[in-house]
């Protein structure tokens, strides 16, 4: 009984790891339509932030919950403003343009903390389920994937700004129209995603370690959950992150890591291959 109760902790932790590894880049692609290659470094940004600020005496969660996602959103919306804005309507490029900013990136940050990994303390250490020793930060993770998820929600239903925003994305042409700013828009949704990255990244910098390439290691774990998901952000993201994480650690209890990862993948072929314009593309039709 506690190792079921174990297995299934993980399995959700797994869920709640996607999502949170997700959120943010589901934002940028499923409403702007932008491939940002460099997803994966605005993670590790995150992360080192937390760890930057951390060592110089800030409070932990100061920095993980204020910090991170101040210093990503920034850093996203002068990408936006000096790359991006240029690049709308053009994914090829803009996969081109992100995977160079990816490459600089990991080399300035290479050049400057070198290629050793470094991290901050796991707060609140375990708790016993049994024989069995589970971290309580586990829970912390869970908690935050949920109140992201539930916090994207709300702003897109319920407020004028998540309105404006998917008025804007389904047609940016009537809603200039309208005297809507369309770039202000633009620049805001990317920051705002590229935020939620920089809290995630600070989030996983305790369990994960950091280091600059860690963002290789993130990137295609995001990108698989997001298109798997399809276009819709809160339904696609949460349904492909508890299809993939379920079946990925189910797996990796029964053989192990790699094999794990290898089953992720392997669902996400088979998915795009049955569903080509994701889960949301075909089953949660018209849902945020």
């Amino acid at each position: 009984m506690d190792y079921t109760l174990v297995v299934a902790l993980e399995m959700i932790r797994a869920i709640a790891w996607l999502v949170l590894l997700a959120s943010g880049l589901a934002i940028i692609f499923g409403m702007m339509r932008i491939i940002n290659f460099a997803h994966g470094e605005f993670l590790m940004l995150g992360g080192y932030t937390v760890v930057i600020s951390t060592n110089a005496g800030v409070n932990e969660w100061v920095s993980i919950l204020i910090l991170a996602p101040v210093v990503v959103g920034v850093f996203g919306i002068i990408v936006e403003r000096l790359v991006i804005q240029r690049l709308y309507g053009r994914i090829l490029d803009s996969l081109l343009a992100t995977w160079g900013l990816s490459m600089l990136m990991m080399g300035g940050v290479t050049m400057i903390f070198g290629n050793t990994v470094q991290g901050v303390s796991t707060p609140f250490g375990g708790m016993k389920i049994g024989a069995y020793q589970v971290p309580v930060y586990n829970f912390v993770l869970i908690g935050f994937a949920v109140l992201v998820l539930v916090a994207i929600w709300c702003v897109l239903k319920f407020t004028k700004a998540g309105l404006i925003a998917r008025a804007t994305m389904q047609n940016a042409d009537m809603a200039e129209a309208l005297g809507i700013r369309t770039r202000w828009v633009y620049m805001t949704t990317f920051g705002i995603g590229s935020a939620i990255t920089g809290l995630a990244g600070g989030l996983l910098a305790p369990v994960t370690g950091v280091v600059p390439t860690m963002g290789m290691n993130l990137v295609g774990q995001s990108f698989i959950t997001v298109i798997t998901g399809g276009a819709s952000v809160i339904a696609g993201t949460l349904s492909s992150a508890t299809l993939l994480g379920t079946i990925s650690q189910g797996v990796t209890f029964l053989t192990g890591p790699v094999y794990g990862d290898a089953a992720l993948l392997v669902t996400a072929l088979v998915l795009l291959r049955l569903l080509p314009q994701g889960i949301t593309g075909r089953i949660f039709k018209r849902s945020l």
